[in-house]
């Protein structure tokens, strides 16, 4: 946690230099950034937005490809198609505290979180602000902080929980339970909702309509509705997602329109990460890993493992068709590989975004939800509404309790793949069929593909940096 000492210092002075895509607030002459970050409006609104940019500023991190595939890889969606030992932790679910992935999946959350307390604190203290600007920031800066968190404690289990801005107490933090983590996240959930606009700031007029890179009303309300979904609050969980569904803002793209939801602000699309290094062309860095350069019989870096996520789909469904490439080699092996994005390099203007909350995941996080209140026939309405949009037959499952959880689970399953960890985090968080105490359905699912797994493997061990620097921390 030592990584907080420099990164209050200087996190603000990088904000406003990582911002330009979001908003262009010029250069400061006279004042030093900390002085200026919240003197007014729109370098106020500056300080904020910068952490959007530097989520999305170079690969393999954090907020972008690291979160796609090494949860990917640890489930049983995608492998790795070439020696990697770092990689290859991952996909045996043998991961050592020294691995360099886990450091960044641990460490840049934090810097994202001390960047929110600060630009929290600095909010909260100015007077020189319009109230309306004011409670925007507040709400994103609380949305920022909650949504890091979310991941730190999916990925870690227990973690220090760091609200405030003192280094010598943040640097000793010991780990909180996560049942106190879940309560802060959905606290700053709650107030960001109630802070944030229903419309989406641009950078002319922050209450104005604009692109979706930065969270409203309603992306609040979505991961609202997830983190109740994963503390087992069934009917907060439906009443957020219903409200998310019910908004104007977002509408289910339809079947021959799979292949753009994925694209910059359509109309399923919830909150998107903007591209903002996109030299020669390139969108997201999602696609520009995960797609081959040659797309006739290139090599695949990241295959769906056969037998698993390769042939999880019905027949006639078109997310396997639109969402999934193919390439067949000369030996006449056939390789899947994800292709939600399309856009690998060349492309400009600018025309896909790294998709992090859309409307598809709300139906299943509803449908779950109705399934644990016994809510059968609602849940079936959500699970069909979702497969109908893949151009698949309706349910009918009646009130079969064990029918229904099925139809969720493949639902997600063959929606959310290779995104943000969905299906890692459901198998680590749903319990094993057999009802063993302790027992998952990772526990179930992923011995016969890795004859290693071991239980334990559900959290990643926290990193020796980060043991090394807190003498308060303790190992998984």
């Amino acid at each position: 946690m030592k990584i907080l000492k420099y990164i209050t210092i200087g996190v603000l002075g990088l904000s406003l230099t990582a911002c330009e895509s979001y908003l262009d607030v010029g250069e400061p002459r006279d004042e030093t950034p900390a002085a200026l970050a919240f003197s007014d409006d729109k370098i106020a609104t500056a300080s904020v937005t910068g952490v959007y940019s530097r989520m999305n500023q170079l690969n393999y991190q954090f907020a972008n490809v690291l979160s796609m595939i090494l949860p990917a890889m640890e489930a049983d969606e995608f492998a790795y198609a070439i020696a990697s030992a770092p990689f290859d932790e991952f996909k045996n679910n043998g991961v050592l505290p020294s691995n360099q992935y886990v450091s960044t999946l641990w460490t840049q959350p934090y810097q994202y979180i001390a960047q929110a307390n600060m630009c929290i604190a600095g909010l909260e203290a100015s007077a020189g602000l319009a109230v309306n600007v004011k409670n925007q920031l507040i709400g994103e800066a609380k949305f920022i902080r909650a949504f890091c968190y979310f991941y730190l404690v999916n990925n870690f289990g227990d973690v220090p929980l760091i609200l405030g801005i003192d280094v010598n107490e943040n640097n000793v933090k010991p780990r909180t339970p996560q049942a106190e983590v879940y309560a802060s996240i959905i606290e700053d959930l709650k107030d960001a909702k109630a802070k944030l606009f229903d419309k989406y700031p641009n950078a002319e007029k922050v209450d104005a309509g604009g692109e979706r890179i930065r969270p409203n009303k309603g992306a609040a309300s979505a991961l609202l509705a997830r983190a109740y979904l994963y503390n087992k609050q069934w009917d907060l969980a439906e009443q957020e997602a219903t409200v998310v569904i019910n908004n104007p803002h977002y509408e289910l793209l339809p079947t021959g329109e799979l292949k753009d939801i994925f694209k910059k602000n359509n109309t399923e699309a919830i909150w998107q990460i903007q591209a903002v290094n996109t030299g020669g062309g390139r969108n997201t860095w999602e696609g520009f890993l995960l797609i081959p350069a040659n797309l006739v019989n290139g090599s695949v870096l990241f295959r769906m493992v056969p037998n698993y996520l390769y042939d999880a789909f019905e027949s006639g469904d078109e997310r396997d068709e639109q969402w999934v490439g193919k390439i067949t080699t000369a030996a006449g092996v056939t390789h899947k590989f994800p292709h939600k994005y399309k856009v690998r390099f060349g492309v400009t203007p600018t025309a896909e975004y790294t998709m992090v909350l859309r409307l598809g995941e709300q139906y299943l996080i509803r449908a779950e939800a109705r399934y644990n209140l016994k809510k059968y026939s609602e849940a079936q309405g959500d699970i069909n509404t979702i497969r109908e949009r893949a151009g698949l037959e309706a349910l009918s499952l009646g009130a079969n309790d064990a029918a229904v959880r099925k139809a969720f689970e493949q639902e997600r399953r063959v929606e959310l793949f290779g995104e943000w960890g969905h299906r890692w985090y459901d198998l680590r968080r749903w319990p094993s069929e057999t009802g063993t105490a302790g027992k998952t359905r990772a526990d179930d699912i992923l011995p016969a593909l890795k004859p290693s797994w071991q239980s334990k493997a559900i959290y990643l061990p926290i990193p020796t940096s980060a043991i090394n620097l807190n003498p308060n921390l303790t190992q998984n």
